[in-house]
């Protein structure tokens, strides 16, 4: 997916002991902005490495330093293989399978996980945190596979990809993603080179693996840090796509010949789902100043009502933008979290817990993606209206130039519903599942990961359907001449035109246009189009 970044993304991120920002998080794994340590971050991961050296030698079992792990906790480990016990721990937990998981969804984790050796809690040294830093600053990326993660003791596997590659082991690629200012039309797509070993890219870039410590090789795999950065970076990406969304309900209400009367601020007002009103807001604004909606509002129109599809298009995409501030709210808390297991407490204590449980961010991830398999089901709906002609309202069967000869947009309606459909199903949540693991020890996990890689799916999804509304109700809206839509719909018809979709006429090659919409849509184009008339959408 391509996408631009926006505006006001930093170029460094500081990585303190409080949270990081979701645009931070968004800056770093898409858009290359280097990384560095606060000085206070530092001082805290120092102070409490200090207690875990003292416990290093101590006779009494203390989980992860002087034992081993899961189901083997209860197994003590001498003090001269407790150095060995923690590399064995992430070449045997680097377990993962399938494809690789994408170069930001890596990135992402592997700075959330930098977060949490901030806050001071985990115990690892200074010069291991600096090692993270460093490998998000040099373009070095693990190789991290699809499968492996149960989202609890957080993402094992994926972390411990990450972890390997720090200890110089393992496969990583090289290449820093395109910085946030770049120029779309001078920067072409970047490429990553062949997967190489981890020992090589270190040397290349002048960094030394790190020998891991006592409890190092446990703080740096036990985390929700994969499942936590694709949610922040699917927020990210719905903030653009449900104001998208607006836009082609927009289009598609005038396109039409329906009402913007159901939008009135009192009506929706009945109803106070801050979503709701902020969409309906939105859509008053996008038609505001057509010459195609002031064409029938005139006593010979008959229709008393729209169909759902139209008439509640602010119900549905406002309950999934109050969806997403759920989410959010989820997010800014995990953010805040030092998850690790066990943790050095603030007076002292190493202290065995669950916080690693992938739970709380499992269930907005499957909460997302029921509230995008229904944005999508419903601009599917308003496309189809477009193209029969018992409903369209005198536009031609299937917007076809000489229907019959020509199909139109028939079949991109068909790709929009074999879309719809795959959303239904990774609407299924994953967070209901569990297998255990780890000899019962393990007898209860999220599957977080599993969400999140749906959501994403999902997401690439959504984008998709809704740039097939766009495109359809383009070019309604051009088959509407001479009357003229609203500024803002007419800005993107005009996009699009520029884009080199061309405007109604024989049937031609459908897919590279939907393509360029689908483009035009990622990256908040087609907003942006819009927002030059309106003001920023909500």
């Amino acid at each position: 997916m391509s996408r631009l970044p926006a505006p006001d993304l930093p170029t460094e991120v500081v990585v303190d002991v409080g949270p990081l920002s979701p645009e931070e998080v968004v800056a770093v794994a898409r858009h290359g902005a280097g990384v560095r340590l606060s000085e206070a971050a530092l001082e805290g991961i120092a102070a409490t490495r200090r207690i875990i050296d003292d416990l290093a030698d101590d006779d009494e079992p203390h989980y992860g330093i002087s034992t081993g792990f899961g189901a083997l906790a209860t197994t003590s480990i001498p003090p001269e293989k407790r150095a060995r016990l923690q590399r064995s721990l992430v070449r045997s937990h680097a377990a993962g399978s399938g494809p690789e998981v994408e170069r930001e969804v890596v990135r992402a984790l592997m700075l959330l996980r930098l977060s949490t050796l901030a806050t001071g809690r985990t115990g690892v040294r200074v010069e291991t945190a600096q090692a993270y830093a460093d490998l998000l600053n040099a373009g070095i990326t693990p190789v991290v596979h699809e499968y492996g993660s149960l989202g609890c003791s957080g993402d094992l596997a994926p972390l411990a990809h990450c972890a390997l590659a720090v200890m110089g082991e393992g496969m990583v690629r090289v290449g820093r993603p395109r910085p946030a200012d770049r120029d779309p039309d001078r920067w072409p797509p970047d490429h990553l080179g062949e997967p190489v070993p981890a020992a090589e890219a270190l040397t290349d870039a002048g960094l030394r693996p790190v020998e891991l410590a006592e409890k190092e090789g446990l703080a740096l795999i036990n985390g929700t840090d994969g499942m936590l950065g694709m949610l922040v970076l699917a927020l990210h990406d719905l903030g653009t796509l449900l104001a998208t969304a607006d836009v082609a309900a927009a289009m598609s209400v005038e396109g039409q010949l329906g009402t913007d009367d159901v939008f009135a601020e009192d009506l929706q007002a009945l109803r106070p789902h801050p979503g709701q009103g902020s969409s309906a807001a939105n859509l008053r604004a996008l038609m505001a100043g057509s010459q195609i909606r002031e064409s029938h509002r005139t006593e010979a129109c008959t229709r008393v009502q729209d169909a759902y599809s139209l008439r509640c298009s602010p119900q549905v995409h406002g309950s999934a933008r109050d969806t997403c501030d759920h989410a959010a709210l989820v997010a800014s808390r995990e953010l805040a979290a030092a998850v690790d297991n066990p943790v050095v407490t603030l007076d002292g204590r190493v202290e065995s817990n669950g916080n690693f449980h992938g739970a709380p961010v499992a269930h907005v991830l499957d909460f997302l993606a029921v509230v995008v398999a229904d944005v999508a089901s419903i601009s599917e709906r308003r496309t189809d209206r477009f193209l029969d002609v018992a409903r369209n309202h005198g536009l031609p069967p299937f917007l076809a130039d000489d229907p019959g000869t020509d199909s139109g947009h028939m079949i991109a309606q068909y790709t929009q519903a074999a879309i719809v459909s795959e959303l239904k199903r990774l609407a299924t949540p994953a967070s209901v599942d569990s297998i255990p693991s780890s000899a019962m020890q393990e007898d209860h996990v999220s599957m977080g990961w599993g969400a999140a890689r749906k959501l994403r799916r999902a997401v690439d999804g959504l984008a998709r359907v809704l740039a097939v509304e766009v495109l359809t109700a383009a070019r309604a809206l051009d088959l509407r001449a001479p009357l003229t839509p609203a500024p803002a719909t007419a800005a993107v018809v005009a996009l699009l035109r520029e884009a080199g979709v061309e405007g109604p006429g024989p049937d031609r090659h459908l897919s590279p246009e939907i393509q360029a919409a689908v483009d035009l849509v990622l990256d908040g184009r087609v907003r942006a189009a819009a927002e030059q008339h309106t003001g920023p959408l909500r």
